[in-house]
């Protein structure tokens, strides 16, 4: 119940449904805030390539850490359209009406299912599947494991993370064929021609 003088924090529409976080649910995105006046609002992917947001209909919210809470927990949000717009995506969903409704969505943080992503092309790799992987060289000598990567323009940049001296420490390596010799994602390794003081 509101205080007395103060109105009511606008809610989600009752038909947006409370849910479960699906196990395997990778963040790819974040909504930006309402797109025009019937409902679509602004995505920004948090991939070059958006296919994840685009392989699934059914999106998984938690609401934005920071701001005003319109909702608590998670939501599954049924996908109608989405689309490629300019530098970022716009999408429209079921419950999704109109502008204030969109506005509700604003800094939501955006899951889908790993399991729904499309297939890598042969040679290419979602970025999730890279992180946690160990690195090592031809000589077998381990440079770290995967904790980020860094898009530079032309290229991938893997952020690797050891320790030295008991220290945290990390380790950039370009993901490119010419240093990149084989991903093995069964086996959580990545193999490198690539020395330690590069």
């Amino acid at each position: 119940m509101a205080a007395p003088g103060r109105p009511a924090a606008p809610r989600l529409p009752p038909d947006i449904e409370p849910a479960e976080l699906p196990a395997d649910a990778v963040e790819v995105g974040r909504i930006l805030d309402a797109w025009g006046v019937k409902g679509w609002f602004k995505v920004l992917p948090h991939s070059a390539d958006p296919q994840a947001l685009f392989s699934s209909t059914r999106w998984y919210l938690q609401p934005n850490e920071r701001g005003p809470q319109t909702f608590a927990g998670t939501v599954l949000l049924r996908v109608r359209e989405s689309r490629e717009h300019s530098d970022s995506v716009v999408a429209r969903a079921d419950a999704v009406e109109d502008r204030n409704t969109a506005e509700l969505l604003r800094g939501a943080r955006i899951f889908v299912p790993r399991s729904s992503f499309p297939t890598a092309p042969e040679d290419e790799y979602y970025w999730v599947d890279l992180i946690g992987l160990d690195v090592v060289n031809r000589e077998g000598v381990h440079l770290g494991r995967v904790k980020d990567l860094m898009s530079t323009g032309p290229q991938s940049v893997l952020v690797l993370e050891y320790e030295e001296g008991g220290q945290p420490q990390e380790r950039l390596l370009p993901f490119v064929a010419a240093y990149v010799d084989k991903v093995d994602l069964q086996a959580r390794r990545i193999e490198v021609d690539w020395q330690a003081d590069y």
